[in-house]
């Protein structure tokens, strides 16, 4: 046990040094209020974090406790996180961890309302959870650590299981390049953003919540507060998030081949990038023709309409949850509700920082289905097999995906039915819709947010661990309730 606190421990260190962050700038911006909480969680999370760190087991860790490590991990953060929303603005204690879980795994889903006027720090704060879980929480670790035992075992138990390759060798070095890119492309849409007209601060959380696919914004109206309240230019605005929003949800090993050279062509190499530019575009000609056929299209509307649709479209699909409209709102009709819940399941590709079942799960899928088709007419002695990109799938591979596929189905099955018994006044399909959302760590749903503020306890707890599942995708979390896991 004293090597999964030992972890714990280094981890509750870095979180610290983290919220120094947030205090630094209430300290700047004068903001009294929210200075001495900020510093009780940063130095309440740096003592506890050295006392576990003195008492640790100094063996590597194994790969069910590296499992156990990184789900624990992300609790306890959460719970350490969550300290300065309930001391600063009166958050219940179940609500503030799960906007902080919420937060660390790029979900979105929030618990309070009144953002447009909450201290600068506060905000900022929501934003670096954000931020930092985009990559992983252990990974960020990684790439601010050295000589970390069991480094292998701990990103595997954080990130997806199936084979995505790594742009160089060492994983280290990994570590380094990813979280270099991930940083250029915040840098990046931060700039763009401040010169289409946001403001700086709003440019900076923004930019920490675009590229992280996460979708915290610093207004209650979310994206739509820019054309409703005539701040910057909200086209461009919106533009440059959907081009952020789908970069978080691209491979960033792509994101590599483009930077070495390969140009636009690594962005459409593969089946995986394939499957998920294609579906991007039909996804959102189909929103576009539902809504010419409900409301009608004209040559003036035909720009706003088209960039509605692609903004959600881009929005959900990867997970990040901003909106200018909200999903159920008259402007999208029932088969684009429809297909934003086909969207929370899919999610983004492999190697990205969004959520979901991911793209190449779902290729892989496809063509273990087209293979069974073909065995009808194959003779008995045909050696067949699924292949991505020339490669043989190996049937562990798709063993394990069957399985997370029907932990999916359960847990939203589940879900849906926990929140439809515990909050009766709401209906079927937005019940579903909310744990749609928090399993695919997507944000939005079909619920309005007085409806999600008011859940019963039980439901918002339901969620929390639905999108912890959905961030390690559900095996390490799964781990908890293992007896052998606590021996």
């Amino acid at each position: 046990m004293r090597i999964i606190t030992g972890f714990i421990g280094r981890l509750l260190m870095v979180l610290a040094l983290i919220l120094t962050v947030p205090l630094l700038f209430a300290v700047i911006s004068r903001e009294i209020e929210c200075i001495e909480p900020f510093l009780y969680a940063a130095a309440g999370s740096a003592v506890v974090g050295i006392l576990l760190f003195l008492t640790r087991d100094r063996r590597d860790p194994t790969t069910a406790q590296a499992m156990s490590i990184c789900t624990l991990s992300w609790l306890t953060l959460s719970v350490a996180g969550s300290i300065p929303f309930v001391f600063i603005i009166d958050a219940g204690w179940v609500d503030a961890i799960f906007e902080t879980m919420s937060g660390f795994t790029t979900t979105g889903i929030t618990m309070f309302t009144g953002l447009d006027d909450m201290p600068a720090s506060i905000i900022l704060w929501r934003s670096l959870t954000e931020w930092v879980g985009g990559l992983g929480i252990l990974t960020f670790f990684l790439a601010v650590a050295s000589k970390v035992p069991g480094a292998h075992k701990l990103m595997g138990a954080e990130s997806s299981k199936i084979f995505s390759g790594r742009p160089v060798p060492g994983l280290m070095n990994t570590v380094k390049i990813l979280w270099s890119i991930y940083s250029l492309f915040t840098v990046a849409v931060a700039l763009a953003l401040y010169g289409s007209g946001m403001g700086l601060m709003d440019s900076i959380n923004h930019s920490l919540t675009t590229i992280s696919t996460g979708g915290f914004s610093p207004h209650d109206a979310s994206i739509g507060w820019y054309q409703t309240s005539g701040t910057g230019n909200y086209i461009l605005i919106e533009y440059i998030l959907i081009a952020g929003m789908l970069a978080g949800g691209t491979s960033f090993l792509v994101h590599y081949r483009f930077f070495r050279g390969q140009g636009l062509k690594a962005l459409f190499s593969g089946t995986e990038a394939r499957l998920w530019w294609t579906l991007i575009g039909l996804f959102t000609g189909i929103i576009l023709i539902e809504r010419h056929i409900t409301a009608g299209i004209s040559y003036l509307s035909l720009e706003e309409a088209f960039r509605k649709s692609l903004f959600h479209v881009s929005s959900i699909i990867s997970a990040t949850g901003f909106v200018t409209e909200n999903l159920y709102s008259p402007f999208f009709g029932t088969a684009a509700r429809l297909l934003f819940l086909v969207m929370m399941v899919t999610g983004g590709c492999v190697g990205s920082t969004s959520g979901g079942f991911k793209m190449l799960r779902v290729s892989v899928l496809w063509k273990v289905a087209e293979e069974e088709v073909k065995k009808i007419f194959r003779s008995g002695r045909a050696i067949s097999g699924v292949r991505m990109e020339g490669d043989l799938v190996d049937r562990s591979e798709i063993s394990r995906i069957a399985a997370i596929l029907f932990l999916w189905v359960f847990i939203l099955l589940s879900g849906g039915l926990i929140t439809a018994l515990l909050s009766p006044g709401i209906s079927g399909l937005a019940a579903y819709s909310g744990i749609f959302s928090a399993l695919g760590n997507t944000g939005p749903s079909l619920m309005t947010t007085n409806q999600m503020i008011n859940l019963h306890w039980g439901v918002k707890i339901t969620y929390i661990f639905a999108m912890l599942a959905g961030r390690l995708e559900i095996l390490p979390v799964l781990l908890l309730f293992s007896r052998k896991s606590w021996k």
